[in-house]
């Protein structure tokens, strides 16, 4: 009996951690545990030419291996491949094939990640895209593009995200366009793993209505983690948080409700929204857990393509909100990858050092 008891609580034990989700990073060819997003170079940047080459080298992604992680997350943007009548930039699809040379000599694998488009971004008010058939026929057409230009590399080593953060008026809208995509890459790339995530900003909360193609199994599901946003956003220059100066904390409530006095009614009410209560690592838990049911009941594995936080608190607050999030996700078997490497969020200061205490959270040294 004592031995039929002790069964029971280790399974109990398994299924009520993280390997109930389903399908996990391990059982696939394209295996993910900690990455970073290479970000503000082919995508979100006014580089071009010399500048851009010298911003990410064969020495970034050596040093992003020696770190410790093992993948990285590529956004690129539409005006930076092609230019408005649609001819490709062959300086920049060059630096995208070195940057996948260099990933596979460090052993990192790569996501290449569509990241905005002219006709969508993920902080415009209006995109044309969930209106205009041509610009979604276009982005079939651009993944098309991109197809041609990386079939030929191991679905082993680099995976395609169709869209970074979608912002449809209507779910359906996201859902179709992305089924359309899918569909169309499957005939040519049955194999490749593709990266889906939901409308929406790729919020835990909008997973269950993300309708996702019937019998694909090289699906990985990500979802983007910055809550509370009054945290990892604290003094954001594009958000309406850039006017709180005052304090934050984590555990807690994130800001004191006697800072508001001080606020417009615009922010008050904003910081209402995203500082809503206490946060603590269980309320994360809570935040994350939609995303982590979808993943488990279609036993597809979860990834955060996302996360991270302005580096404008405390040391002491933001690293007690890393070590809740990170110890979540491996909980969970969630791959992870930071945002980001250099840029708004960087792992690295300015002289290109590591970071070495954030490092080593992300990397669980």
């Amino acid at each position: 009996m004592q031995r039929i008891l002790l069964v029971i609580v280790v399974v109990v034990s398994i299924l009520t951690r993280g390997y109930t989700q389903g399908g996990t990073m391990e059982k696939m060819g394209f295996y993910l545990r900690a990455g970073v997003n290479v970000s503000h170079w082919l995508s979100q940047s006014d580089k071009r030419g010399e500048e851009r080459r010298a911003y990410i080298t064969k020495h970034d992604f050596d040093q992003i291996a020696t770190m410790g992680f093992d993948h990285v997350r590529i956004p690129i943007d539409e005006e930076q491949l092609w230019d408005s009548s649609g001819t490709k930039d062959r300086e920049a699809f060059e630096l995208l094939h070195s940057a996948l040379k260099w990933a596979r000599e460090a052993k990192l694998r790569v996501i290449v990640d569509l990241h905005i488009l002219r006709s969508h971004y993920f902080n415009a008010e209006n995109n044309p895209l969930w209106t205009d058939p041509k610009e979604q026929q276009k982005l079939v057409n651009l993944w098309l593009q991109l197809s041609d230009e990386l079939k030929n590399y191991p679905t082993s080593d680099v995976a395609y995200e169709i869209l970074n953060e979608a912002v449809a008026p209507d779910p359906e809208a996201w859902n179709n366009l992305l089924n359309n995509v899918i569909t169309a890459l499957r005939q040519r790339e049955p194999h490749r793993y593709i990266v889906v995530g939901s409308n929406l900003w790729q919020i835990p909360a909008t997973f269950p209505q993300l309708r996702l193609p019937e019998n694909d199994r090289n699906i990985i599901l990500s979802f983007h983690f910055y809550t509370p946003l009054a945290l990892t956003h604290h003094t954001a220059p594009w958000t309406p948080l850039a006017e709180y100066r005052g304090p934050v904390n984590y555990p807690g409530i994130i800001v004191d409700t006697a800072e508001y006095k001080n606020l417009s009614p615009s922010t008050v009410q904003f910081m209402k929204e995203v500082a809503n209560g206490y946060f603590d690592k269980e309320r994360l838990r809570q935040e994350m857990m939609p995303a982590i049911e979808v993943a488990r009941n279609h036993n597809l594995p979860l990834y955060c393509g996302e996360f991270g936080v302005y580096p404008k608190i405390p040391e002491e607050v933001m690293m007690r909100w890393y070590r809740d999030v990170c110890d979540l996700f491996r909980e969970y078997s969630i791959a992870y990858s930071h945002w980001c490497y250099k840029g708004d969020f960087p792992i690295v200061s300015e002289d290109g050092s590591p970071k070495k205490r954030l490092v080593d959270v992300l990397t669980q040294r």
